[in-house]
């Protein structure tokens, strides 16, 4: 192999689906002798197999092939979690405008015509390759949060799933109140570490069934800014620490940490303070039996404006009657939104006065 920009051991692999046969050992040379490691597929048919056995760091990818076209292999690649991320860049003759826009939809990462200029193409792998590393550092990170919920959940049983419950409807109310991007992701982590300062409260208080004395609820009362504190070192941490300090503000200002009211409490927050509360009536606590679908809805009306931001209840309500009949959010949701299945109408969920 050629000397290169990588050692052989480190330089990245790309997979070349491609038919022709003349391109495809044309691209296999450009590669090479620019240290990349290749493998090449002829038709579409094999070209998932092939992907599965060798694990790419990129595709190049023709679109008319026999077998399957190169639209179909793309849709099935974003349509798998193990591939999901995989960069591909077609490349092709079929350059007109529907051609690329066809190709973007079907998940394509860019887009090069034949004949293609041998610098613009390495250039353009290049910048794919960059991406994917930054993608799989979002990925090592969301592991990171992911394991933290965790670790608050498998701490105290009766929050068994009650995180990822929480991710997947504050997002979902999220997207209603019309938040994308970093703000959307930042309410999905938010609800997701909600909790985590628990993990910091001696498990005989999170478990205790009797009354709470007033020595109890200050112990309890310390998670949101312990959770914070947890949390600040993580990258991203600036869109959802936030939302961990201040879910258990209160619309009148009676809350805690630092008793915020009505705007002055992050929207975040605010969402999910409704989730959280929801969650806890429906799923129930061990100081507390779980209440119906109609009675926690009921609960949230009642403390709209009081407890609770009095826009975003009517919201909250109608996004489970939504998600119950099965209806998607507006957009897509954030991965760590996703670690839940959208729940059936049977599913019990977490509560209002919430610890």
């Amino acid at each position: 192999m050629a000397e290169g920009p990588w050692p052989v051991v480190d330089a990245p692999l790309v997979c070349v689906i491609e038919d022709d046969q003349a391109v495809q050992r044309l691209l296999a040379r450009i590669l090479m002798a620019e240290g990349y490691r290749v493998v090449s597929v002829s038709d579409g048919k094999h070209a998932l197999s092939v992907i599965a056995e060798h694990q790419p760091h990129l595709i190049l990818l023709d679109v008319t092939m026999p077998g399957a076209d190169g639209h179909e292999i793309c849709r099935r690649l974003r349509a798998d979690p193990r591939t999901f991320a995989l960069p591909v860049i077609i490349v092709t003759a079929r350059g007109a405008v529907e051609d690329i826009v066809a190709g973007l939809d079907a998940g394509a990462n860019d887009f090069v015509t034949k004949p293609f200029h041998q610098l613009e193409l390495l250039a353009r792998m290049r910048s794919a390759v960059r991406m994917r590393a930054v993608v799989l550092r979002m990925e090592e990170a969301h592991a990171i949060v992911a394991a933290l919920a965790n670790a608050v959940e498998a701490k105290d049983a009766t929050l068994d799933g009650h995180c990822r419950r929480m991710a997947h409807r504050a997002a979902r109310l999220a997207v209603q109140v019309g938040l994308r991007d970093v703000d959307l992701d930042g309410v999905a982590y938010g609800a997701l570490l909600h909790d985590v300062g628990k993990i910091a409260i001696p498990e005989p208080l999170l478990h205790k069934v009797g009354p709470l004395t007033d020595a109890d609820r200050a112990t309890l009362a310390r998670h949101p800014e312990i959770g914070e504190r947890i949390c600040r070192p993580l990258r991203s941490a600036r869109s959802f620490t936030p939302i961990i300090r201040h879910h258990h503000e209160r619309w009148d200002g009676r809350g805690y940490p630092d008793g915020l009211r009505h705007d002055a409490i992050p929207l975040g927050a605010r969402i999910v303070a409704v989730a959280d509360a929801y969650d806890a009536m429906h799923q129930g606590r061990p100081y507390r039996p779980a209440r119906s679908r109609e009675e926690a809805c009921d609960e949230l009306r009642r403390e709209a404006g009081r407890q609770f931001d009095p826009t975003l209840v009517p919201m909250f309500i109608d996004e489970i009657d939504q998600a119950e009949a099965g209806l998607p959010p507006g957009v897509p949701l954030p991965p760590a939104a996703r670690l839940f299945a959208a729940p059936h109408s049977d599913d019990r969920i977490p509560a209002p006065a919430a610890r």
